[in-house]
């Protein structure tokens, strides 16, 4: 990512571990942030720490998604990148799972990203120069791992919204990439990374031998959404330690 950045980002979930990093490094560059998120202390501490805004924001509900860009386009005359990180993690096999958790696994994964998507493109693709949108995805949706049949699922479907946006709307230079990462030490993983039997198992199942970090996904997601990324659309990026391409070491 270039050393200054004065554009203007909705970073959708910035109180989580990636979204709050993705909010600093933008927020470090001189990008003016609005970051949105569910937990109103950890979303009250970036913005504090940053000096990004903070905005209400339910991503679930399309109406007020809606509403939150056309508020930020207003307000600022100009919105040059979009990223969702809200999402969630469930993992049980498939014949565990209730009806309920599976809509609850869509909702806050996939369907968030479509609300996040179709808002931002009704912004970005009336505007010149487009500007670029990030989904998260995961790598279980390429790779078959235990336990992971919804999120999997959700995940899939966030990575064909992507490519198939980013075919539609090319013609007005929306850039519309995805970010897959590995097993990211986070506030949703904490169960797996704070158990020292299951994060060095974990560990070891990725190529480079470690659990990633928050700043390692905020950064690409940074560099997709930079202008100067503006050739880049219609891609997956694995940011997980090789496990979604390269075979784990003996």
């Amino acid at each position: 990512m270039s050393t200054e950045n004065r554009g203007v980002y909705l970073v959708v979930g910035g109180s989580g571990g990636i979204g709050a990093d993705v909010t600093r490094e933008l927020s470090a560059k001189g990008a003016r942030v609005i970051v949105t998120g569910r937990d109103a202390g950890r979303l009250a501490a970036i913005v504090s720490e940053t000096g990004a805004t903070a905005l209400e924001l339910e991503a679930r509900d399309s109406a007020a998604v809606d509403a939150a860009l056309r508020e930020v386009h207003a307000n600022h005359g100009r919105l040059d990148g979009v990223v969702n990180c809200a999402g969630s993690i469930l993992l049980k096999p498939a014949h565990l799972i209730t009806d309920a958790e599976f809509a609850e696994t869509l909702a806050l994964n996939l369907t968030t990203a479509f609300n996040v998507l179709r808002a931002a493109v009704r912004v970005l693709m009336g505007q010149a120069g487009g500007g670029s949108i990030v989904l998260c995805s995961s790598v279980a949706a390429r790779r078959g791992l235990l336990n992971h049949e919804a999120i999997a699922a959700a995940k899939s479907g966030v990575e064909g919204l992507a490519l198939a946006a980013a075919a539609s709307y090319a013609r007005y230079q929306v850039r519309v990439n995805c970010v897959a990462p590995g097993l990211t030490r986070t506030g949703l993983t904490r169960a797996l990374t704070e158990n020292p039997a299951i994060a060095k198992a974990s560990a070891a199942l990725h190529p480079l031998g470690r659990i990633g970090e928050p700043a390692d996904v905020a950064s690409a997601i940074c560099w997709l959404l930079d202008g100067t990324q503006a050739w880049i659309t219609g891609q997956i990026i694995g940011v997980d330690g090789g496990l979604g391409h390269v075979q784990a070491r003996a």
